[in-house]
């Protein structure tokens, strides 16, 4: 009898420390990104994570404001660190849909500047030029010549998605490129995190015009789908690293997943993983000008953080 109920306290007692264990050791299964971030990022790796915040603060503005009217100004102002508001910004004419998808990316864009911000310190909002003007600079070096009338990334439903089309792929090859370079697992973990969001936000834009590839883009009598190849050819251009864009529905077949086909809704090399682009080809393609020591296009006065900053300095 005494050795049973020695039994059943030692049973007992390791049951408890069992159970101790699984409240204080963290599973790697479960762990959230807030017990990550008090751990420290090795400083190799905080130009890295901060540099990003300079597309995100871009996504977050451009979505917030088409579906809501106003950005993080009103939503997140502590998120901007005091940096200025976005020039040109507004509303889209967008539909019950595409307004409720295009919401869901911009608070997801807020949850990313946070994200990043907890992990490294960030910088202040660089100035964005998002005005109907500086995109349709885009749209028309993407066609060699000046669309009339000028393009207005607000005043529909295809032309926002078109715009939106600039954004999210831009971002998911600058984390494809980052990761490898990255020395924590922390940074790992994060980026790895936000690339997951960043290529499912390029995907919806992407089969959203792969669905209206064949409508017209009014009043130019051009379809969505050269619209498309025309940026993608642009940023391949400008990125001034060979093909790591491509456009929608039709490709040569050799680009085509496995060479055997020539749809393709999402873009993707020879063995369909996702292109990658340094910080140098991002700023290149985001300024408009093929140059990262050279601001303009969307960032007037040039992108924040040390990346950016050190190739202005270089002027």
């Amino acid at each position: 009898m005494a050795f049973t109920n020695f039994i059943a306290t030692a049973s007992m007692a390791l049951f408890f420390f069992l159970l101790l264990l699984l409240l204080l050791v963290p599973s790697s299964n479960c762990m959230d990104l807030e017990s990550h971030y008090r751990h420290k990022v090795p400083r190799s790796d905080v130009d890295l994570l901060e540099f990003p915040l300079n597309l995100e603060y871009f996504e977050a503005e451009l979505f917030l404001y088409a579906s809501l009217g106003y950005g993080l100004d009103k939503v997140a102002p502590n998120l901007t660190m005091g940096g200025p508001s976005p020039i040109g910004a507004r509303a889209a004419n967008l539909g019950p849909l595409i307004k409720d998808i295009i919401l869901q990316f911009a608070l997801q864009e807020v949850g990313h500047l946070k994200a990043i911000k907890t992990t490294v310190k960030g910088f202040p909002r660089p100035l964005l030029n998002l005005s109907a003007a500086s995109f349709a600079k885009v749209m028309d070096n993407a066609f060699g010549h000046a669309l009339k009338p000028p393009f207005d990334p607000y005043a529909n439903e295809i032309n926002f998605l078109l715009a939106s089309y600039l954004v999210p792929y831009v971002g998911l090859t600058g984390y494809v490129g980052a990761n490898p370079k990255l020395q924590g697992s922390v940074s790992k973990r994060l980026v790895a995190g936000l690339l997951g969001v960043e290529s499912g936000q390029d995907a919806v834009i992407r089969a959203l015009l792969y669905e209206r590839a064949a409508w017209e883009v009014k009043p130019y009598g051009i379809n969505v789908a050269e619209f498309s190849d025309r940026m993608s050819e642009l940023r391949n251009k400008l990125g001034h690293d060979g093909l790591k864009d491509e456009g929608l529905v039709v490709v040569p077949l050799h680009l085509g997943a496995e060479g055997k086909i020539k749809g393709n809704v999402l873009a993707g090399d020879k063995y369909s993983i996702s292109y990658d682009r340094t910080p140098e080809e991002l700023l290149r393609i985001v300024y408009g000008s093929g140059d990262e020591s050279v601001p303009g296009g969307f960032y007037p006065k040039g992108g924040n953080g040390h990346i950016a900053r050190s190739h202005l300095r270089s002027m």
